[in-house]
């Protein structure tokens, strides 16, 4: 399938997925949308980052923007301008950029990690200059810590490269945030003491409502995570006639964001097969409109 007849598909489906976008006032949170959600129509280049803001908002009715730096071209400055302005076309905001392949935040080389803490900094700019809030890290060791000696000393490094970057992006009034996203930063019982080590003000979590290993309970995960949360992924697979995902019970991840007092952005990140990507965003966004 081509650009254009991708297009025209995204263009058929059901009216209420490009139904003018809703007032936010009266809802307990915000709804963006995660890029990662169009990164099959991105690499086949049937649209390009340049399209987002326009889809997000003519197909979904969708404000918020969450990008992913892996699915851009080069970020130059007039590159950015051009982003800058189509989102003010299309009347969207940043919300944050998913930040991948930057270097490991938790390298036992101290100059490997500190570098990779200076990688970021370039990103920190760029979310500020679209009016984000947040950039989304991720924290990952070279080799994965396994005992309780390990996971300190993995800790430890990690707050000394997490505390350059939290430093530089305090003076660009920008949030780093650790996303759930495999390996031991899939564990709250990780994540949460070096959150409280850096101990910054911008400095939180992303909770991903998926990511989670079986051995890891995902309601409790959730739970641990969102009072440190300063964004939130609606990670979903797939929704039935019920308007439900049946991998886990989106009612109950939503229930917990609400009692934790959270009330952000939170981002489709839409990532099944049975649907294609365009419909799965639009199912994510109806269950959402129904629990806001």
């Amino acid at each position: 399938m081509n650009r254009r007849h991708f297009l025209q598909a995204a263009a058929a489906l059901p009216a209420a997925a490009a139904l003018p976008m809703p007032a936010q006032t009266s809802k307990w949170f915000r709804t963006s949308l995660a890029q990662w959600s169009l990164h099959k129509a991105i690499q086949s280049r049937m649209i390009t980052n340049l399209d987002f803001p326009r889809i997000a908002r003519e197909h979904f009715g969708i404000e918020g923007l969450e990008f992913v730096n892996t699915l851009w071209q080069s970020p130059t400055a007039g590159y950015l301008a051009r982003l800058k302005k189509n989102m003010q076309t299309a009347g969207v905001s940043g919300v944050l950029i998913m930040c991948d392949d930057e270097g490991l935040m938790g390298h036992s080389d101290q100059k490997l990690r500190l570098q990779a803490a200076a990688n970021h900094f370039k990103w920190v700019d760029y979310a500020a200059e679209l009016g984000c809030s947040a950039i989304r890290t991720n924290m990952y060791p070279d080799k994965a810590p396994v005992t309780p000696a390990e996971i300190a000393e993995f800790q430890k490094r990690c707050s000394e490269s997490f505390n350059k970057l939290t430093e530089y992006a305090q003076g660009a009034k920008i949030n780093v945030i650790i996303e759930n996203h495999g390996g031991v930063s899939s564990n709250p019982d990780v994540v949460l003491p070096l959150i409280k080590m850096v101990n910054r003000p911008n400095f939180g979590t992303l909770p991903d409502f998926g990511n989670f290993p079986k051995e890891i309970d995902r309601y409790a995960a959730v739970e641990k995570l969102m009072p440190y949360a300063k964004g939130c992924s609606f990670k979903c697979l797939d929704f039935g006639a019920d308007g439900k995902d049946p991998n886990w019970d989106l009612d109950r991840l939503m229930a917990i964001v609400k009692k934790s007092g959270y009330t952000g952005w939170v981002g489709i990140e839409y990532e099944g097969t049975r649907l294609n990507e365009f419909e799965g965003i639009a199912a994510a966004k109806r269950f959402l409109d129904r629990v806001a």
